[in-house]
């Protein structure tokens, strides 16, 4: 008798350590815990710890309470122009309502990867067709991830999904197409460059020919201020000559000095002959 309730205290004892083990419930960090009694969800734990629930009658589920990743495959897209685009590109997700993710998409992370693929492959098509290939190339520093993600707004959220970001890891073109998308890129940078390069030759010209302008009218304004003081300085020199010569003494030596002068620049080099009319102000001084 004591051994049977020795094994009846033991039977007893681990059934209860294991409704014991199975009512604790622990929660990390990274994840939600979805409580659920009959298959109906009557709690959702978001904080990490340790819970109870109902052994047997309830069970508990755990789903990601992270930032998530969706690496969609490599696809093909058309832009407006008609040209063809091979598209790289990932989106970051995270479970913004754990109650309608669980009844939505039963919990699976497969189905919610699913609907991000169709919904944010739809999106980049439909932007992407609505842009010409240049406007495309040219958007890849953040303004079509904005176009793209403007696009799908919160249609996700029906899922209890919140989507954070969408991005491009490469926008390529196919191989057959690249080497004529450059070359026409090249044609057009240069013809800008051409363009640029014309304008400013124009406009040195026009500033070298206002620079010339300006300088020959300050020569000539120059011109003519120095003759105006060479004028004034000549009569100023003879109205001092006048001055100082006004008698015929004085005018008679003036003259003289003056064929003296004359006489002096006349005698020059290896020949110094000089003949001149008697009548001449330089034989004047010979033959007073």
């Amino acid at each position: 008798m004591k051994k049977k309730r020795g094994f009846l205290l033991l039977f007893m004892l681990i059934v209860l350590l294991a409704v014991a083990g199975s009512s604790m419930v622990v929660t990390y960090p990274n994840e939600f815990t979805v409580i659920k009694q009959f298959g109906k969800i009557v709690d959702i734990r978001e904080e990490a710890g340790l819970s109870f629930k109902i052994p047997v009658i309830q069970s508990a589920e755990k789903i990601e309470n992270e930032v998530l990743l969706y690496d969609l495959a490599v696809s093909d897209v058309m832009t407006k122009d008609k040209k063809s685009m091979i598209a790289d590109c990932f989106a970051l997700w995270r479970i913004e309502d754990p109650q309608k993710y669980t009844q939505t998409l039963s919990a699976q992370k497969s189905n919610a990867e699913f609907r991000i693929d169709a919904i944010v492959y739809n999106s980049l098509k439909n932007v992407i067709s609505s842009l010409s290939q240049e406007e495309v190339i040219s958007g890849r520093d953040g303004e079509l991830a904005k176009a793209i993600m403007d696009n799908i707004g919160d249609t996700l959220s029906q899922y209890g999904i919140k989507l954070l970001a969408v991005e491009t890891k490469s926008l390529d073109l196919p191989d057959e197409n690249k080497k004529a998308v450059y070359e026409r890129m090249i044609s057009e940078r240069n013809n800008i460059a051409a363009t640029y390069q014309a304008e400013g030759q124009e406009e040195a010209k026009e500033i070298s020919n206002k620079t010339k302008a300006e300088i020959i009218v300050m020569q000539s304004e120059a011109d003519a201020g120095a003759a105006e003081i060479i004028a004034k300085g000549e009569a100023e020199y003879m109205r001092i000559l006048s001055e100082t010569y006004n008698n015929p003494e004085k005018a008679e030596f003036y003259l003289f000095l003056r064929s003296l002068d004359a006489a002096k620049a006349t005698l020059t080099g290896s020949n110094k002959t000089l003949i001149v009319d008697e009548t001449s102000p330089i034989a004047q001084i010979f033959y007073p």
